[in-house]
């Protein structure tokens, strides 16, 4: 039976692909250079952090973290997450988020669903609360196994007793530290194929029996579709 279950947010949580994005989107802008760079390796957590922000300020010199909580209230809930962590809270069993997006958003979340544990990237801040330019990196993007084999560590829970959901190549790490790795509305092949189980419908409580089912191993083997 599984004690812990660590869940993507953006796009799988949330019903937005970015956090990040929905910032800049409220802007009419983005970051584009910023994630070309990213994705070519030549920059890292910390100075695309600081491009997010330098786009945002363009438009908000002043931005401040309340700023930030208005424009991400509106980030919708995905259809069906309630029920499903409804079910895992009946089930008694833990719950965490590990996202590389926003942290304002993902404590929105965690307080919406009643979900235990919220780790995801914030902002230093001055004494008025606006934005200073420099991060918080809590979940570098590419070392999200590092961060829950600590977080199960931590715990006292081992891989075995662990869960894990979430859409994109990033979340594939989570699976492998995991007795189950649901794949949501999965971005790619690569995210189907790290994964035990895979969602494609919107609804987020579809996961549900595949957390609750025993170990993996008694599962038909590969991954299954609902």
């Amino acid at each position: 039976m599984r004690k812990l279950v660590a869940f993507d947010m953006d796009g799988t949580l949330v019903d937005v692909k970015s956090s990040w994005a929905a910032v800049h989107d409220h802007f009419g802008d983005h970051n584009e250079e910023g994630v070309r760079l990213f994705n070519a390796g030549k920059i890292g957590d910390e100075e695309f952090l600081k491009r997010d922000i330098a786009v945002w300020w363009k438009h908000a010199p002043d931005i401040a973290i309340d700023d930030l909580e208005a424009i991400l209230a509106t980030v919708p809930l995905m259809p069906g997450a309630v029920e499903l962590l409804a079910g895992l809270h009946k089930a008694h069993i833990r719950t965490a988020i590990v996202s590389g997006g926003i942290d304002v958003l993902a404590k929105r979340v965690g307080r919406e669903l009643g979900i235990d544990i919220v780790l995801a990237n914030g902002f230093r801040m001055d004494r008025n609360g606006r934005l200073t330019g420099e991060g918080i990196i809590r979940v570098p993007i590419r070392e999200k196994e590092r961060v829950l084999a600590k977080l199960q560590a931590d715990l006292g829970i081992s891989p075995r007793e662990t869960g894990s959901v979430g859409n994109s190549e990033i979340d594939v790490g989570m699976f492998r530290r995991s007795s189950v790795g649901v794949a949501f509305l999965p971005e790619d092949d690569v995210v189907r194929k790290g994964a035990t189980n895979i969602v494609e419908e919107k609804d987020l409580a579809r996961v549900l029996p595949f957390l609750l089912a025993g170990d993996v191993a008694e599962l038909p083997p590969g991954p299954q579709d609902f």
